[in-house]
């Protein structure tokens, strides 16, 4: 993520988006159902980590984690969650080959520019080792456009989502629907798909 506005709404309100999402850790069904499918003592990238709920479960749960995130903020606060590897870094940085198990992206790449997409998925996919995990959530929508607080969203339907989850190389083996108020308050729509690499 590049947006200067988005990084800077998340780098103003890192704790209270980290109030709104901490039941992420320890009730999310997409979490669960990631961690069941992941192979003991894994090796897991979440990318967009956001204040490293998840990741901290993960770890819990015996996996080594990296996580990541563009804000700065976002990172003090997941370095707080004890043996998570914690480090800024945008979607451009996405690299290595076969260096994880698993990919968590829950709701991070929805602020990734369309036409970057593809690209994105690439990387991760060469960044997963074969018959890797990986986890997407995205709001679901067409276009791209600001929510009230400012950050900058790009919208897929499921049939987009899953054509360019093919078109590099994964193959979806789940999918869960579902719509919960934002961080700016709005009620939005979204899909998570859990894929093999």
């Amino acid at each position: 993520m590049s947006d200067k506005e988005t990084l800077a709404v998340y780098n103003s309100k890192a704790s209270d988006y980290a109030d709104l999402t901490d039941e992420v850790g320890t009730k999310d069904p997409a979490l669960l159902a990631f961690l069941n499918h992941l192979p003991p003592q894994s090796h897991v990238l979440d990318l967009g980590c956001g204040p490293g709920h998840a990741a901290g479960t993960m770890v819990k749960a015996g996996h080594t984690v990296v996580a990541e995130d563009a804000s700065v903020e976002m990172i003090a606060l997941a370095a707080r969650h004890a043996g998570v590897e914690a480090r800024v870094a945008t979607f451009d940085d996405i690299g290595g080959k076969e260096a994880f198990d698993g990919v968590w992206a829950n709701f991070s790449l929805l602020h990734a520019p369309r036409a970057k997409m593809p690209e994105y998925l690439d990387r991760l996919h060469t960044a997963l080792k074969p018959g890797g995990l990986f986890h997407i959530g995205l709001k679901l929508g067409d276009g791209e456009k600001r929510d009230g607080l400012g950050r900058k969203y790009t919208y897929y339907s499921e049939n987009d989502l899953v054509g360019l989850l093919q078109a590099a190389g994964f193959t979806p083996i789940a999918r869960s629907f579902g719509s919960d108020p934002g961080l700016d308050g709005a009620m939005a729509d979204w899909i998570c798909v859990l894929s093999r690499g």
